[in-house]
C-alpha cells in the first residue's frame, strides 16, 4: 500500500489540524511512521459564510465568450460575472478577479460579506484559461492555462486590464444596469488556486498599479515556468503595495507533476520570503492535499483579512532586505523627472550634478532638471552618448567617429578624440582617459582605452551589446554590460590604465519573456554597488557580482540608462519609455571622474 507520510525523528508535521513532535532516547534509532492510508485531511466543511441566507440578497451572474483576444490571440474562454444585488450602478464598484473562474463559493461568500458590511461592494469576474482548437476540431485543442497562468511576465495582468474589465463593462447587468468597475488599484482583489492562485500573484506583482489584494490558495510556486525565482525575487526587490492571503496543506502535492517541485514546502518558503520583504501577509495552513477543500472554508475569512480597513490603500513595506534599508531613502519613491523623452537613452551628470542628455542644436546636450524642476525634453540626438570629465568638460560621441571633447559652455577649442571608432558607450577616467565601448561593422562590439593624449587601444572584442562601462569607485576594476547576455563583465584594470582578468562576472536577472538582460548604464556608489538599468528596472550588485536588490520602475518597465546626479550626488536618475525618473537615495554615487577612494572593507561572501 502507498504511504502517504514517512517521517522520522525530529519532524514536527500538522496532522489533521495538530502539530505532532517526537522525541528520542539518546542511543536509539529513530522509529520510522508509515501512514498506510491518506489522511483525513481534507474535510474542511464550509462555514455559514459560505451557505446562501434566506435573508439576505442574492447576486445576479451572467457569462459571455471571449473570443477575440489580441493578447492571446486564437483563444476562447469563458468569462463569468458576478453583480451583487448592492450594486446600484451610481458609482464604480470594487473588483475581484478570479482565475479559473470564481471558485470557493465566491457568489455567495460576496453576497454574506457585503450584507455584513465586512467587504465593499464588489463585482466579480471569473476568467478561465484561454483554449485553442486545433485545425481538425475538436480533436486535440490546445490548452494555454500554464502558458497563461504559470508565466512570470505582465501579459495576463494587460489581458485583464486592456482587454477583459473592458468587455464587462460593455455588457449590462441582467437587470440593464450599466456596469462600472473601479480603477483604483486599492480598489481590486483577484485570487485563485494552485496555477490560478501564482497567476494571481503574478498580476499583482508585475502590476500593483492595478491589483493590490491576491488570495492565494495551494499556490504553484515551484518549477513550471521559473515559478520557483519568485521565492528569491521577493526577497531582492524593493517591497510593492500588496497584501496577500496564503493557504496550503501538509499533503499538497499535484499528482500531475510531481517533477516541478514540492508544493507543500514552496509555499512556505514564499511565505517565508513574503515575511522577511516585508510584506502584509496571513497564511493558513491545513493537512489537505492539492484540492480546494480548506481553501473554499477559509475564503470567506480571507476576504475579510484582504479587505480588512477598506478603502484605507494599502502602503508600501519598510524593506527587510538589509541591502534595500541601506541604500534606500524612507519616504522617498520614484518621480518624474523628465517626460516625452522617448529617444533619450543616455544620461550624464556634471560635475555640479547636473543630469544632462544629448540633443540636436550647438549646444549638443539639454539639461533635464534644474533645482529638481523638470525641463521639457528639446530633441535628442538619437543614440549619440555624452560623459563629463573631472574639469567639467563635455565628451561628446560624434555622428562621423570618435568623441569631442569641448568645456560645457562651449568656449575654447574642441579637441576631438577616438577618431574612425563608432563609440555607444564611454565613461572619463580622473586622468581624462576614456573607456568606451564601440560598435563595429558586423555589429560586434569592442573595447576601447582612448588616452588623453590620444592614443588608442583595443582592449577586446567580440562583446555581446556592450552598453555600459564604469569604474569601481577606487579604479581598480572595470564593469562591462552586455545587453545581449545575461552576464556582465569584469576586467582588473592595471596602473597604466590596460585591463586584464576578464570575467563574465554579473549575473542578471531576466524576464522569462526575454533571452537576455536588456542591460545599459551603470552607476557606482562610494560603497562599490553597482546600479544597472535592465529589463526588471534597476538591479543593484554587491561587489562579488551578484544581484542584492531590485528596484522596479513604475509600471515595471524596463530602464535603459541610469547616473547618480543632484548636489550631493545622492539621487539616482533612469530613463524608461518617454520618461527620466529620478529617486533620492540612502547613499551617495562615485562618479568615474572622481579621485579613486578607499573601499570598505569586503570578503569572500
Amino acid at each position: 500500500m502507498k504511504a502517504w507520510c514517512r517521517y522520522t525523528l525530529g519532524t514536527a508535521l500538522l496532522l489533521s489540524g495538530s502539530l505532532l513532535t517526537f522525541s528520542q532516547t539518546p542511543g536509539t534509532l529513530p522509529p520510522v511512521i508509515d501512514e498506510t492510508v491518506p489522511p483525513a485531511s481534507d474535510n474542511y466543511p464550509p462555514g455559514p459564510d459560505s451557505q446562501p441566507n434566506s435573508s439576505v440578497p442574492a447576486g445576479r451572474i451572467f457569462k459571455f465568450e471571449l473570443t477575440d483576444s489580441k493578447i492571446f490571440p486564437d483563444t476562447t474562454r469563458t468569462i463569468t460575472v458576478y453583480v451583487p444585488a448592492e450594486y446600484k450602478g451610481d458609482k464604480p464598484a470594487c473588483v475581484y478577479v478570479g482565475l479559473d473562474g470564481l471558485g470557493f463559493n465566491a457568489a455567495t461568500v460576496f453576497d454574506n460579506l457585503i450584507a455584513q458590511h465586512a467587504m465593499p461592494v464588489t463585482i466579480g469576474i471569473g476568467v478561465s484559461p484561454g483554449v485553442v482548437a486545433s485545425a481538425n476540431s475538436p480533436e486535440s485543442p490546445r490548452f494555454d492555462r500554464s502558458f497563461e497562468f504559470d508565466s512570470r511576465s505582465d501579459r495576463l495582468a494587460r489581458f485583464l486590464i486592456e482587454e477583459v474589465m473592458p468587455e464587462v463593462e460593455r455588457h449590462p447587468t441582467p437587470e440593464g444596469r450599466a456596469i462600472s468597475l473601479s480603477a483604483d488599484p486599492n480598489d481590486r482583489a483577484i485570487g485563485g488556486g494552485s496555477t490560478g492562485a501564482i497567476a494571481a500573484f503574478t498580476v499583482a506583482w508585475e502590476r500593483p498599479d492595478a491589483f493590490r489584494r491576491v488570495f492565494s490558495a495551494i499556490g504553484t510556486y515551484v518549477g513550471m515556468r521559473g515559478g520557483e525565482q519568485y521565492y528569491v525575487l521577493v526577497r531582492k526587490t524593493d517591497p510593492k503595495p500588496l497584501r496577500i492571503f496564503m493557504q496550503d496543506g501538509v499533503h499538497d502535492e499535484w499528482p500531475g507533476g510531481p517533477e516541478m517541485g514540492d508544493w507543500w514546502m514552496s509555499n512556505q518558503t514564499m511565505n517565508r520570503a513574503l515575511e522577511f520583504a516585508g510584506y502584509d501577509v496571513r497564511h493558513t495552513w491545513g493537512a489537505g492535499t492539492h484540492n480546494g477543500s480548506q481553501a473554499t472554508s477559509v475564503f470567506p475569512d480571507a476576504m475579510r483579512w484582504l479587505w480588512r480597513d477598506w478603502p484605507a490603500p494599502i502602503p508600501a513595506a519598510e524593506p527587510g532586505n538589509p541591502v534595500l534599508k541601506a541604500i534606500l531613502q524612507p519616504g522617498e519613491d520614484w518621480q518624474v523627472a523628465a517626460d516625452g523623452c522617448a529617444s533619450v537613452t543616455n544620461l550624464a551628470a556634471n560635475p555640479q550634478g547636473q543630469i544632462f542628455y544629448p540633443a540636436r542644436g550647438p549646444r549638443e546636450i539639454s539639461e533635464i532638471v534644474t533645482d529638481g524642476k523638470p525641463l521639457p525634453c528639446a530633441q535628442p540626438a538619437g543614440t549619440a552618448a555624452i560623459a563629463f570629465g573631472a574639469d567639467g568638460r563635455v565628451y561628446a560621441v560624434r555622428t562621423e567617429g570618435g568623441v569631442k571633447a569641448t568645456d560645457q559652455a562651449a568656449h575654447g577649442p574642441a579637441k576631438i578624440l577616438g577618431q574612425g571608432l563608432d563609440i555607444a558607450s564611454l565613461t572619463v577616467r580622473n586622468n581624462g582617459d576614456i573607456y568606451a565601448v564601440t560598435r563595429t561593422r558586423n555589429l560586434e562590439n569592442e573595447l576601447w582605452l582612448i588616452r588623453a593624449n590620444g592614443e588608442k587601444l583595443r582592449l577586446d572584442k567580440d562583446l555581446k551589446g556592450a552598453s555600459g562601462v564604469a569604474l569601481s569607485p577606487d579604479g581598480l576594476w572595470l564593469f562591462v554590460a552586455q545587453s545581449l547576455s545575461r552576464t556582465g563583465l569584469s576586467y582588473r584594470v592595471r596602473s597604466d590604465g590596460t585591463i586584464d582578468a576578464r570575467e563574465a562576472f554579473y549575473d542578471f536577472y531576466v524576464p522569462t519573456w526575454a533571452d537576455d538582460s536588456g542591460a545599459a548604464g551603470i552607476g557606482m556608489d562610494r560603497d562599490g554597488r553597482a546600479y544597472v538599468a535592465t529589463r526588471m528596472g534597476v538591479q543593484v550588485f554587491d561587489r562579488n557580482g551578484r544581484v542584492a536588490a531590485i528596484l522596479p520602475l513604475p509600471g515595471n518597465a524596463a530602464g535603459t540608462s541610469l547616473c547618480f546626479g543632484g548636489h550631493d550626488f545622492d539621487t539616482l536618475y533612469v530613463t524608461s519609455g518617454g520618461k527620466v525618473y529620478r529617486r533620492k537615495l540612502h547613499v551617495t554615487g562615485a562618479p568615474p571622474w572622481a579621485a579613486p577612494v578607499k573601499l570598505p572593507p569586503w570578503g569572500a561572501g
